[in-house]
C-alpha cells in the first residue's frame, strides 16, 4: 500500500475493535473515544492498520456521530480475520485524500459532459469528488440515482463545486443504512 500522503493531526488513534458484518459488508466500527479524535463527524481520509496490515481509505460516518471502517475480503485474507475477530486498530488521518472509484453512470457523464465541466471535476479536491460520488451512491433506487448524475453534471456546470442538501455525518450507503444510520450487525 501506498503510504506517500501526509499524515496530520495527534497522534495516531489506537483501539481494539471487531469485525462485524451487515449483510454481505464486514466492518470494525470505532469506539466513541477512537472515534472523537477525528477531526470530523463526516468522512475523515485515514491510513489504517489492522493487525499489521496497512490500508488507506475513507472513514466513514455511521449517522451517531460515531465512524466505521470497511474491511475488504482480500484485507480479511492477508490479516487471517473474519467476522467475530477482534483485532488491533492504528488509524492516523491523512491530510491527501484518495481518490475515489467513481461509479459508471457518473464517469459516464462526465465523460460526455462539455470540457468546462470535467475540466472542473479535475480541479476539484478529492475530498469533494467524493462528496459527488457519495451523493450519488447513496441510493438504491435507479431513477433517483440517474436523477442525481444528471443535476451533478447540472450543478458543476453551474459552477457548484461541492452537492448540496445532505448531512455529512450520516451513513449514505444505502445497502448498509436506515435512515441514515449504520443499521446493526446481522
Amino acid at each position: 500500500m501506498a503510504t506517500s500522503k501526509r499524515a496530520v493531526g495527534p497522534e495516531p488513534i489506537r483501539f481494539r475493535g471487531e469485525l462485524s458484518t451487515i449483510d454481505d459488508t464486514t466492518l470494525v466500527r470505532f469506539p466513541e473515544e477512537a472515534s472523537w479524535q477525528l477531526p470530523s463527524r463526516g468522512q475523515v481520509a485515514v491510513r489504517a492498520v489492522i493487525d499489521g496490515h496497512e490500508f488507506e481509505t475513507v472513514a466513514e460516518p455511521d449517522g451517531r456521530r460515531g465512524h466505521w471502517l470497511r474491511i475488504e475480503p482480500q484485507l480479511q485474507s492477508a490479516a487471517g480475520l473474519g467476522p467475530g475477530d477482534s483485532a488491533d486498530m492504528t488509524v492516523v488521518v491523512l491530510q491527501e485524500w484518495p481518490e475515489p472509484d467513481v461509479p459508471d453512470d457518473l464517469g459516464a457523464a462526465l465523460t460526455e459532459a462539455p470540457a468546462e465541466i470535467r475540466d472542473m471535476w479535475e480541479d476539484l479536491t478529492p475530498m469533494a469528488r467524493w462528496e459527488w460520488v457519495r451523493w450519488v451512491r447513496s441510493t438504491n433506487n435507479p431513477e433517483t440515482r440517474q436523477r442525481r448524475v444528471t443535476v451533478s453534471i447540472s450543478k458543476m456546470q453551474k459552477g457548484k463545486r461541492r452537492p448540496c442538501c445532505f448531512d455529512l455525518s450520516s451513513c449514505t450507503d444505502p445497502d448498509l443504512a436506515r435512515s441514515g444510520k449504520l443499521r446493526e450487525p446481522s
